[in-house]
């Protein structure tokens, strides 16, 4: 064992500067500093290299962590960037936005022994951010090219790793998108301050660079069926994400400034990325001068929270019908949040949205926790008797996304979908009832993590790749 690893023991944990809370609230900037060479190298060599490393088995990337590390704390940077990018197709973007903490980090083996995590997140971005720096980041490079076709459906993670992987292979690869830009929820549901976006759009670059066909602005079922897309190319991978917000009905809900994260999130993101809207120049949908309301638990909810004390809201406050301790979202961005003065009400309920043309307050239930339900966690339990009232100016529902109606949507009624509206794939294969298409990300496993999107589209790419040479052989026979 190199004498550089182990020293856990001797270096205590550390993590890249953050931004002191008054100056970050006043822009959209990221709230980390990068590593310095010398700290991700002395962070790096506190890795225990352990027998079984349960940071790679909790990465749904199966990140080969521990190497990396030790490459790292060696000084070998180019050599750590081009092992971490073997399985990664955007590890800077996983280095700043996976919740590490319900991952890789959280299950460190230093960490459970009480020494504090290997800050892996951080040491990510570190290593690739040296690697943009340094040119060490090449556009895909094809070798033999490969006249088949592949039309990828969603500009997001799943389809832009699916793309990459299936280019690199030599296929023709177009990726059609309905948005004005790629990147699906990285450019216009992520914050600034979580992910910039010139990290996005240098990777589209990247990748338009490598050969890959970009067209914005498509509408499948409107500019083509899913069907004519799929007489035009030799498989489809559709990989659209979710995005149809789930609402919650109660009395009151058709009052005007009561809206979905998304709206409220691609209206700031559009802002800035120097965009004019509409709604955010008029006030609507902007939180200045504001009482902020935001049910809600998970990232995007504190997206949405965060997002608020941005744009200079008089208050705002993140209605979570569960503890602090139950909380789906990341535990660092809440913490983030607290510091920057969002207020947290714990256990509560929305009853109703009361006003007369515009939401002016929300009445509230407060809640107890019963017992586990089938997700594990306490089900939450109304309280009798023990409303009470909250001042809003404008309410965010981020209570999570489901699929939109692909099959009426893509004027292709073939298309089979579960019961939750998710398209239904072969397990194995990724192969839909439809021969040649594919599907991959959310809107097969449902809102999820970024990570499993990028981690769904290199499986498809991988079904896509054999699909097609079989398909190739049986031709030429």
């Amino acid at each position: 064992m190199s004498e550089k690893m182990l020293k856990f023991v001797e270096i205590g944990q550390q993590n890249p500067p953050k931004r002191d809370k008054n100056s970050r609230k006043e822009d959209f900037n990221e709230i980390y500093s990068e590593f310095i060479k010398g700290k991700a190298n002395e962070q790096s060599s506190r890795c225990s290299q352990c027998g079984v490393p349960f940071c790679q088995v909790h990465c749904p990337l199966s990140n080969n962590i521990p190497d990396w590390l030790k490459l790292t704390a060696e000084g070998r940077h180019e050599e750590a960037y081009q092992l971490s990018q073997s399985t990664n197709n955007m590890p800077e973007v996983c280095g700043r936005i996976c919740p590490q903490d319900r991952l890789c980090e959280g299950n460190c083996v230093i960490e459970q022994s009480g020494h504090g995590t290997v800050t892996i997140g951080s040491i990510e971005k570190y290593i690739t951010e040296t690697a943009w720096e340094n040119g060490w980041v090449k556009p895909i490079k094809v070798i033999n090219e490969i006249n088949q076709s592949i039309g990828i459906i969603g500009a997001g993670p799943a389809g832009l790793a699916c793309g990459e992987e299936l280019r690199k292979k030599g296929y023709q690869v177009t990726i059609y998108d309905r948005y004005d830009r790629s990147g699906g929820l990285l450019i216009y549901g992520i914050p600034n301050f979580k992910l910039e976006k010139h990290v996005v759009e240098r990777r589209i670059k990247l990748l338009k660079e490598g050969g890959i066909q970009f067209v914005n602005n498509f509408e499948v079922g409107k500019d083509a069926t899913l069907k004519e897309l799929n007489e035009k190319h030799d498989a489809i991978l559709i990989a659209t994400g979710v995005y149809k917000a789930r609402e919650v009905n109660l009395p009151g809900n058709d009052l005007s400034n009561i809206f979905p994260a998304m709206e409220f999130l691609t209206a700031s993101n559009k802002k800035g990325l120097g965009d004019k809207v509409e709604l955010f120049d008029d006030g609507t949908l902007n939180a200045k001068d504001k009482d902020v309301v935001v049910i809600g638990g998970g990232d995007t909810a504190m997206d949405c929270v965060r997002t608020s004390i941005r744009q200079d809201a008089k208050s705002v406050k993140c209605l979570y019908r569960r503890d602090k301790v139950n909380m789906p979202g990341s535990a660092r961005e809440v913490a983030n949040a607290e510091e920057e003065g969002v207020e947290f009400v714990w256990l509560s309920s929305p009853k109703e949205f009361k006003g007369t043309n515009k939401v002016e307050s929300l009445l509230v239930d407060k809640i107890e926790l019963g017992d586990p339900d089938e997700s594990g966690r306490r089900k939450p339990i109304i309280k009798e008797n023990s409303e009470f009232e909250i001042k809003a100016d404008l309410v965010i529902k981020a209570l999570g996304f489901d699929p939109e109606e692909l099959p009426k949507l893509f004027q292709e009624e073939r298309l089979q979908v579960t019961k939750w509206g998710t398209i239904k794939a072969d397990f194995d294969t990724m192969e839909t009832n439809i021969p040649g298409v594919f599907a991959a990300g959310d809107i097969v496993r449902g809102a999820s993590l970024v990570v499993w999107a990028i981690k769904d589209g290199r499986d498809a790419a991988l079904s896509i790749s054999n699909y097609l040479q079989l398909k190739q052989k049986q031709k030429v026979a």
